[in-house]
């Protein structure tokens, strides 16, 4: 039996994490920023679960979740760092009062919950699990500022990965493509300021997404997640989906055709020797 700490919990991967979690026989301590939209999930697994707020840019907030998870169930051995949401347009569109909050939410908000969580996972060893994206592994036009959270993202999770393998702490950095949850609906938010010059490279495949009608399963999604936690072996980054699969695959054809096309100019930087 496991027990979990969970971000995010009122839709979506969170939510259904927490569900599973708690189903299968594990602990939950489910958080969401307005406790009440996720109040009766606790209900079907009496003790098993509990329900608290947390919103993950209050630095104390987390520190009592975290406090409140000790005192119920002794510790925690995975902290599921899932909270988040997305704003998409041109950079030339975005607005400070649009782009910072995004970023307060996704990026200084699991590093405050992290930060947070280590003392007591440092104590038994565990897991972190980051909810990255496939947005997370390529830059595309008209999801820069996304883009730039999850790299962020990515980054921190792999000096991590390192700072806490000592402590017997793995770090799981998951990267969804689309999935059938309601992140294209509730969870994305669109830059105010749209300019008809970007109409075609940064609006167009956000208006042709479907929310409700992607082809990943997340029933699917949270079996893997579940899977990798328990296994001895997971790997550091975790793509999920075909989609996210093809975006690594172009990354890593694209960068290897950058590295060699200029590499004897730009590996004879050194200084001369004598």
């Amino acid at each position: 039996m496991k027990t979990w700490l969970i971000t995010g919990c009122s839709s979506g991967f969170g939510q259904r994490l927490a569900l599973a979690a708690a189903q299968r026989g594990d602990q939950v301590v489910a958080t969401a920023r307005h406790v009440k939209t996720i109040a009766e999930m606790a209900e079907p697994f009496g003790g098993r679960m509990i329900t608290l707020p947390l919103d993950v840019t209050d630095a104390a907030a987390a520190k009592a979740a975290v406090a409140k998870a000790v005192e119920t169930f002794g510790g925690f051995d995975v902290l599921v760092n899932n909270a988040g949401y997305g704003l998409f347009g041109a950079i030339e569109e975005g607005t400070p009062e649009e782009y910072r909050p995004m970023f307060e939410v996704n990026v200084f908000g699991l590093i405050e919950t992290t930060r947070a969580a280590l003392p007591v996972l440092r104590r038994s060893g565990g897991t972190i699990v980051n909810m990255s994206s496939g947005a997370g592994i390529a830059g595309g036009a008209g999801g820069g500022y996304y883009n730039a959270a999850k790299f962020a993202v990515e980054g921190m999770s792999e000096a991590l990965a390192g700072e806490l393998k000592p402590f017997g702490i793995r770090v799981l950095i998951v990267e969804p493509g689309p999935f059938r949850t309601d992140f294209l609906g509730r969870s994305i938010t669109m830059a105010a300021n749209e300019m008809p010059e970007y109409a075609a490279s940064s609006r167009k495949h956000y208006r042709d997404t479907s929310n409700g009608n992607q082809a990943g399963d997340p029933v699917k999604a949270i079996a893997v997640i579940l899977r990798a936690v328990d296994a001895d072996d997971a790997p550091l980054h975790l793509p999920l989906g075909p989609i996210a699969h093809s975006i690594a695959e172009r990354k890593l054809a694209s960068f290897r055709r950058d590295i060699d096309a200029w590499r004897d100019i730009t590996i004879a930087t050194d200084f001369d020797q004598l």
